[in-house]
């Protein structure tokens, strides 16, 4: 019987090709602990950076007939993981306790489908295995409350901090979750800014990959504090394919390039109208303005969603449309969308500042 190499696999294993990433794991540095134990067993992992739960299954398989190639090989035992870890932020901003990377969704106005983009995309990585949560930073307009279905109000076990609510297996906090609904925020900037900080860093987030920021529309005192103070991985722009949307767009990119957050990509919303009756397809808002913007500025263009009725209703009605139909076409986008987000902020330098001490200068008396 042939004697089995670690090089003659890992040559074998380069033949696999991960669909999401267009790479193998040989080259990504994604194979662990390879073992080769007398008569022809073998046994490693592949660790993800990113979440993947749908193709992990098809990417196992597609592994153990790679290694069973190599001759001798008589056993494999593969076993695929996920592990996220802490991305680079703004230099200067220290990561917030219990979560890893936080990815705002922007728009520069409102109206724009910018919650139920939020949402969505919040709902994708979490079925595809990471854990989620949503910081509902519209204190003027809470709404993530209404599109999760969520009611009630956050409980405190030490009396400093809140949990957090919890819907479709997301952590959310919400200004709509301590005010009557009905109630309007009549606050000047300082203090919306105070208490959407106090919500963003009394939440006992627990560990979380991902924390979704649904940023309010614009760029005044909330936004700005918002991309100076938080350390935010990078940011999504929303918009639609409209001429005054993408005015007010540019100018949330422009923010945050000046404060140094990345741009992640562009998803445009309501892009095409498709009539249900007779299938014929109308640009209401105009064609392909986001993405020609996203051209423009030299940006990933992440995709596009439909103007329809059931991504609205589906909302509203506390269900969103990636747990309301999974298994549909828009839910499909959305979750192309969210993959492709996750695999952008793999690629980025991870960050080390918690593996450095803090440094106090004291004065010596």
């Amino acid at each position: 019987m042939s004697q089995v190499t670690e090089a003659a696999l890992l040559q074998a294993l380069q033949t696999v090709v991960d669909p999401l990433t267009g790479r193998d794991p040989v080259t990504a540095r994604q194979v662990k602990h390879l073992r080769v134990a007398s008569g022809g067993d073998v046994s490693f992992d592949v660790e993800l950076g990113y979440p993947a739960a749908s193709q992990v299954p098809a990417l196992r398989r597609a592994l153990i007939d790679a290694a069973r190639q190599v001759p001798g090989v008589t056993n494999v035992s593969v076993n695929v993981t996920m592990k996220i870890v802490a991305h680079a932020v703004q230099r200067g901003v220290q990561l917030l306790p219990g979560v890893k990377n936080i990815i705002a969704v922007a728009s520069g106005k409102g109206g724009v489908g910018k919650s139920t983009t939020a949402v969505n995309l919040a709902l994708a990585l979490a079925a595809e295995g990471a854990a989620v949560g949503v910081l509902d930073a519209d204190i003027y307009g809470p709404s993530q409350p209404m599109m999760l279905g969520i009611s009630g109000r956050p409980e405190s076990l030490d009396g400093q901090t809140m949990e957090p609510m919890r819907g479709h297996g997301l952590q959310v906090a919400s200004i709509g979750f301590l005010i009557d609904p009905d109630q309007p925020m009549i606050w000047r900037g300082p203090m919306a800014t105070q208490a959407l900080d106090q919500l963003l860093r009394q939440t006992r987030w627990q560990d979380l990959d991902y924390l979704i920021v649904d940023m309010p529309p614009g760029t005044g005192d909330i936004q700005l504090s918002l991309s100076q103070r938080v350390p935010i991985t990078g940011a999504v722009i929303v918009t639609t394919p409209q001429d005054i949307a993408l005015l007010d767009a540019k100018k949330g990119l422009a923010m945050f390039e000046k404060v140094g957050v990345p741009i992640l990509g562009v998803v445009e919303n309501m892009a095409v109208y498709c009539c249900p009756n007779c299938g014929h397809t109308e640009h209401i808002f105009g064609a392909d303005g986001g993405k020609t913007m996203a051209q423009q500025s030299g940006l990933d263009y992440l995709g596009a969603l439909p103007l329809n009725m059931s991504i609205r209703m589906q909302a509203d009605s506390g269900t969103p449309t990636v747990v309301a139909e999974p298994d549909g076409e828009i839910a499909g986008i959305y979750t192309s969308v969210a993959r492709q987000i996750a695999l952008k902020i793999a690629d980025k330098a991870k960050d080390f500042s918690g593996k450095f001490p803090t440094i106090v200068v004291s004065k010596s008396t």
